[in-house]
């Protein structure tokens, strides 16, 4: 099921998507779906880094499967 959304986007930028919208025969739409698709694993990397940084400052633990199902009772 898709949901509407409202977005602000710098005139340039709209024009560039509705150029390659009408030379690709395509939506807006699906453009911006695919564009937001492909970013995903760009996001995913940056959340990598950032969770890394994280361990690395010692701002978040670890732990191994080892301690995580010893303290579940698991093991």
């Amino acid at each position: 099921m898709k949901k509407a959304i409202n977005i602000r986007m710098d005139e340039s930028l709209l024009a560039n998507l509705d150029q390659y919208a009408k030379e690709l025969d395509r939506t807006r739409t699906y453009i911006i779906e695919k564009a937001v698709s492909a970013y995903f694993d760009t996001l995913d990397e940056m959340i990598s880094d950032k969770r890394i940084d994280e361990i690395k400052s010692g701002k978040m633990e670890v732990y191994s499967l080892e301690e995580v199902a010893q303290k579940l009772g698991l093991d």
